[in-house]
């Protein structure tokens, strides 16, 4: 008996020595991933009594499982040298356009939009979109280092920095438009950092917003204001999720304070969670709303934490996402070489802008766009690229831990030119 807690003794110091990187963004992953064993066993027990029997343990379980899984998926990523990512950089985005042109057309469909495919074998989907993000993130931090000597230049620094941008953001919007509009405005707030021109930026943000503001004009021009519900849209604004999207920022606009509208059902489930909640919430999995709010363990979980630990917890939640920002800009900040800067900066703002859209359509602060909330909202695909860009925050972390160590070598370059950020 002595003998294996010995071994097990001895087996999590081991593991312990081999942990390395930013401490606290451990620690945050750690508080996360509790909060996240705590909603989602809250919020699911009505889907798990639907679905099997009564069994209201099935998706903690399946948390469980997820949340296991991707702690292991940060191990063992973070235990990679970063450099790595650079030279499947490329790789990772080539492969991703395929995915989702072949998403795109043969995806498996929810709400007019085709988002999923199905894997083959262990009848499991994943949002090609996901992968997508991840890889083009990579891609731009390796483009951002190498061109640092002509980043100032339209044609040799500028475009071949946004075409990548621009053809993954075209292949998402049409199914996933909210995640399309993340992933651009997180690649311009990256290229901002990455010395890119500021007048092309804004031009490029102008060409943008065109279709957003056409978008509202529709919006607005096809609403009876006196009804108080959508006019008829002609058949050329039928196509694929546009009604869809018409529909949200109506009622983001018009219908935010009509709470019988059936079109608002969802943000009127979430106002009236958070109402309930209160300063200091109900307690741990006295939630009533989740009997009502649809989604209350994805897109509107940050609602049933509210109702359930008050405006308190729903800050103390928030306040978790802004110091994980704040470690990994300690980390750029750190980073002697470009790639592993812009790695983890931009990784950073992908998961901490998605928590933020996330936590501001649940308080109606943002139209309902469909994002979880990272790290907290139930697993899937989506969980595990979450875990997968931690575990590559991570792998900066330690190399930087490694070349501040005294006695310890440092770590060859990443790219061999305009690797410096001096």
């Amino acid at each position: 008996m002595g003998d294996s807690t010995t071994i097990r003794q001895s087996a999590f110091t081991e593991l312990g020595s081999r942990t390395k990187g930013d401490k606290v963004i451990w620690a945050l992953v750690v508080v996360l991933a509790l909060a996240s064993l705590l909603v989602v066993y809250s919020s699911t027990g009505l889907l798990a009594y639907k679905y099997n029997k009564g069994n209201t343990e099935v998706y903690l379980f399946k948390q469980i499982a997820f949340i296991s899984i991707g702690l292991a998926v940060i191990y063992f990523s973070h235990r990679v040298n970063y450099t790595l990512y650079s030279r499947v950089a490329r790789i990772l985005f080539l492969l991703s356009i395929p995915l989702l042109i072949y998403t795109l057309f043969f995806g498996v469909k929810l709400n007019e939009g085709s988002r999923w495919i199905r894997l083959p074998i262990i009848n499991l989907t994943f949002q090609t979109s996901d992968l997508a993000k991840l890889a083009l993130i990579m891609y731009l931090g390796r483009l951002l280092s190498k061109k640092q000597e002509v980043i100032k230049d339209f044609k040799k620094g500028f475009l071949p920095v946004m075409i990548p941008v621009a053809i993954i953001c075209i292949l998402i919007a049409p199914a996933n438009l909210s995640t399309a509009l993340l992933i651009g405005a997180t690649s311009m707030l990256l290229m901002f950092i990455g010395r890119v021109s500021g007048r092309h930026l804004l031009s490029t943000i102008a060409i943008a917003a065109i279709p957003v503001v056409f978008l509202v004009i529709v919006s607005m021009a096809y609403y009876d204001k006196q009804e108080s519900k959508s006019k008829d849209l002609p058949a050329i604004l039928e196509a694929g999720r546009l009604p869809t999207w018409i529909k949200r920022v109506q009622n983001f606009v018009y219908d935010s304070k009509q709470i019988d509208k059936d079109e608002n059902y969802q943000i009127n489930q979430a106002k009236i969670a958070i109402t309930k909640g209160g300063i200091f919430g109900l307690g741990p999995g006295n939630s009533e709303q989740r009997n009502f709010l649809p989604h209350p363990y994805s897109d509107f979980i940050f609602a049933i934490i509210i109702e359930e630990y008050g405006i308190v917890g729903g800050a103390v939640i928030m306040f978790v996402y802004l110091l994980f920002l704040f470690r990994s800009i300690r980390i750029f900040k750190k980073c002697p070489y470009a790639f592993g800067a812009f790695l983890a900066l931009g990784l950073s703002f992908t998961l901490v802008i998605q928590a933020l859209i996330n936590m501001a359509v649940a308080v109606n602060l943002f139209p309902v766009t469909g994002v979880t909330l990272p790290l907290i909202s139930m697993g899937g695909s989506s969980f595990l690229f979450t875990c997968l860009s931690i575990g590559i925050i991570l792998s900066v972390a330690r190399n930087v831990e490694q070349t501040e160590s005294p006695g310890k070598v440092k770590q060859p370059k990443p790219e061999p030119s305009n690797e410096s950020l001096a």
